[in-house]
């Protein structure tokens, strides 16, 4: 397992719309376990592949919630291999998102509360689920990502420019290259 570097705006390559993956081999199993290897290091809970420069249509979510109160969080790894939205709800819901593409940032974003979700798994297999709540918003979230769409895109003009002003106004004071 390597943890991959995590692409930032204003990596052009973010903008890439990822392809459907048509072989379920060792080396895709493998680009999951670094994957995952990445997001928990990175920490996040949703890391799609092009982030790591792979424009393929592959996504990992952690939601990492306790199972209490202040309670340690749990692991709970899910991958979803060209995942489709089959059903989303008309009523909506607000997130305050994040994404490791665009550190320590977070605006409020309104998507469907509820879906229904198709995917594949690392061997071909077909699933589907209804999903609410944070794993609603993170599949989605991540979703965007294999259309080359960041949260930020969901944004006003002026709260976009606004948050990426943030963003390289704190690279500056750590001295990282924008």
């Amino acid at each position: 397992m390597a943890i991959l570097p995590i692409l930032e705006v204003p990596d052009p390559r973010l903008k890439t719309i990822s392809q459907p993956v048509t072989v379920f081999d060792a080396e895709l199993k493998q680009l999951v376990e670094d994957m995952f290897e990445t997001m928990y290091a990175a920490p996040g809970i949703g890391l799609a592949a092009i982030q790591v420069g792979v424009p393929k249509r592959v996504l990992v979510i952690d939601l990492q919630e306790p199972e209490e109160e202040d309670g340690e969080p749990v692991r709970d790894p899910r991958i979803f291999i060209n995942p489709e939205i089959l059903d989303p709800s008309e009523e909506l819901a607000s997130y305050n998102e994040g994404c490791l593409s665009v550190p320590d940032q977070f605006a409020e974003v309104e998507r469907p509360a509820t879906i229904h979700a198709r995917w594949q798994d690392t061997d071909g297999g077909t699933h589907e689920e209804d999903m609410d709540g944070l794993l609603a918003t993170c599949l989605q979230h991540e979703m965007d990502h294999l259309e080359g769409i960041l949260f930020i895109d969901h944004l006003s003009r002026l709260k976009r420019q606004m948050v990426l002003k943030k963003l390289q106004k704190e690279r500056k004071l750590k001295g990282v290259a924008a």
